[in-house]
């Protein structure tokens, strides 16, 4: 399933499978931000000769950290999987399986686990999916699972509209 349209909870159903169009050239930037907005302290991240050192000249460049490979994403799989969600409810089973470098682009692709009911509200639902990413070259990067609670069209749809043609007035 490829969507170009926002997705609903009433628009998953498990089983369903994601190939997320966008990739995602990740930056040296990237890297920086969210290592140094994390407070992590691990220099092979961010210090370049450290990093040779340190890696005994293993890898080209400094690794970029895993919360940013998981930011990027998770990121790319928003557009299908979580457009209209309220918010994240849960991000477990988190996996890196190979080093991402600046350079690196990333592919992601998602596969729907569960959709269930929102105990808590009416006018929303849960869906809970995998995700996994590649690099250029195809091998696994990272994956894990992500649970989102999702605006229901039955509830949202027509507001939805109407919050979209006041953005649209002049």
């Amino acid at each position: 399933m490829n969507s170009s349209v926002v997705t609903y909870f009433e628009d998953f159903a498990v089983g369903d499978i994601y190939e997320h169009s966008r990739g995602r050239t990740v930056t040296n930037f990237d890297n920086y931000s969210i290592t140094h907005m994390s407070m992590n302290t691990a220099e092979a991240h961010f210090n370049l000769p450290y990093s040779f050192k340190m890696l005994d000249g293993r890898f080209r460049e400094r690794i970029v950290a895993g919360p940013c490979t998981i930011a990027i994403v998770v990121g790319l799989t928003s557009q299908d999987m979580s457009e209209n969600a309220f918010m994240d409810v849960g991000l477990t089973g988190i996996m890196l399986h190979h080093p991402v470098f600046a350079g690196d682009t990333l592919y992601a692709r998602s596969e729907v686990l569960a959709v269930e009911e929102d105990t808590g509200r009416n006018d929303t639902g849960m869906v809970r999916y995998r995700f996994s990413a590649t690099n250029q070259d195809g091998k696994l990067i990272a994956e894990g699972e992500r649970t989102v609670c999702l605006k229901k069209r039955s509830a949202w749809e027509a507001r939805d509209k109407a919050a979209q043609k006041l953005e649209i007035a002049p």
